[in-house]
């Protein structure tokens, strides 16, 4: 049992055992956290005055019949406490609650993946969760603005309102390979993430070949996505010859967007190049 827990055992063990006798007390049944609250009281005489709560023990030597002032910051986290006016005849109770401040500071904003194709449907998700100035989850509904956009301007926006204090959506990857912006914003308060945007899979091909002696010089255009991005280097394309019942097949990186190979120019062979799923251009070679 942790320290702040056995306290509040002792002080409700304590002082509810006995009934409140010539003393009780007038407070709110909730206040907003970090505020001035006051707490009165009747009778005469003195008395001890304790609040308990989650991570908090405030005690007061007070006079009964005066009212208690507490500055404001005494109370900063949000929950239910309990108060215990403990007199000389015995005690009296009572709890109340201590509420978010309404004016969100602060984002704690997630989002994945860092990194993606370009066109993904739903592939950027992104989790705002909205506190107040001591660090309490707001759980007002509150509307949150999600933004992705580029160096070329916004691409979507997304208006969400929370729901007990969290905020979600999905949005699309943009149409351009590169670094994307994903801001979450409120009332001023906003929060950014990087997303990196990378090609897709090749979306066409087209080779051409030409004759250098004995070889066939084979060579794709720049190979692009479905977007128009060129596609990363390394991705595979392969080559396949076919000749006189016979079939070579060759499979080479991009390079700079481009993959280039030589087989032997045999007359009357087939050749085709594909890279993953997509089929490009098939050209039928005579020879010369």
């Amino acid at each position: 049992m942790t320290f702040r827990v056995a306290l509040l055992v002792i002080a409700v063990s304590a002082f509810q055992a006995a009934s409140a006798q010539g003393a009780t007390m007038t407070l709110a049944e909730s206040i907003t956290a970090g505020s001035a609250f006051s707490i009165q009281s009747t009778g005469s005489g003195n008395a001890v005055l304790y609040i308990v709560g989650l991570g908090q023990v405030v005690r007061r030597d007070v006079r009964l019949g005066e009212a208690v002032n507490f500055p404001a910051g005494t109370l900063y986290n949000a929950g239910r406490y309990l108060i215990v006016l403990a007199t000389a005849n015995g005690s009296e109770s009572r709890a109340f609650n201590v509420v978010p401040a309404g004016q969100p500071v602060a984002l704690s904003f997630l989002a994945k993946p860092s990194r993606l194709p370009v066109r993904l449907h739903d592939g950027i998700t992104g989790a705002v969760y909205v506190f107040d100035p001591y660090q309490n989850l707001i759980t007002q509904p509150t509307p949150v603005l999600f933004e992705i956009s580029t160096g070329s301007g916004t691409a979507q926006t997304r208006k969400v309102l929370t729901r007990d204090g969290a905020a979600w959506t999905a949005m699309d990857s943009t149409a351009r390979e590169g670094a994307a912006r994903f801001v979450a914003q409120l009332d001023g308060v906003s929060s950014t993430r990087v997303i990196q945007q990378v090609p897709g899979d090749p979306c066409g091909l087209k080779m051409t070949a030409r004759q250098v002696g004995p070889k066939l010089v084979l060579e794709t255009d720049p190979v692009r996505d479905c977007s128009g991005n060129i596609v990363f280097d390394g991705t595979i394309v392969t080559f396949t010859e076919t000749y006189n019942g016979g079939e070579s097949t060759v499979d080479v990186p991009l390079k700079r967007g481009v993959a280039r190979v030589e087989m032997p120019a045999y007359s009357d062979a087939r050749i085709s190049v594909a890279s993953g799923v997509v089929m490009g251009n098939e050209i039928r070679w005579r020879g010369r």
